[in-house]
């Protein structure tokens, strides 16, 4: 089994944040107006990809969004190393201070293993509740 991350294109996250995230949704749901603008990674296994993640940075901060797992490989530990690297990349970058993302508020003790906090912003989004949570990475 080869485990390989990299960099693909926008259109290669939608299948599978529409499977993952919105699956009653049109697919259209789960585009963003600025994908064009984000860096999308991969999760590959053995060539396939089964995680990804988009990340967009403005100013001093970088936003995660659209992160999903196949819903078969999740709880194996892809996902973690996925936003391992997402830090990384950010860490390394002196301009960014700060990252954070739109936390599904069932999902927040996943961010919190990887040092992001709760904000006291909360929002929903289709009858999902969503928490901000972000990290200083500076």
């Amino acid at each position: 089994m080869s485990i390989k991350i990299k960099e693909i294109h926008a259109k290669e996250t939608y299948h599978l944040r529409h499977q993952v995230m919105w699956p009653n949704k049109p697919l259209e749901f789960v585009m963003l107006d600025n994908d064009e603008e984000g860096i999308h990674f991969g999760l590959l296994k053995d060539s396939i990809i089964i995680s990804v993640v988009s990340l967009f940075i403005e100013n001093n901060a970088a936003q995660f969004r659209k992160f999903a797992t196949n819903a078969s490989e999740q709880g194996n530990g892809y996902g973690s190393m996925l936003l391992t690297h997402i830090i990384d990349v950010v860490s390394k970058d002196k301009n960014i201070d700060k990252l954070w993302c739109n936390a599904r508020v069932d999902k927040t003790l996943f961010y919190e293993r990887f040092g992001m906090v709760q904000t006291t912003k909360r929002f929903n989004k289709a009858d999902i509740q969503y928490i901000i949570m972000e990290k200083n990475v500076s």
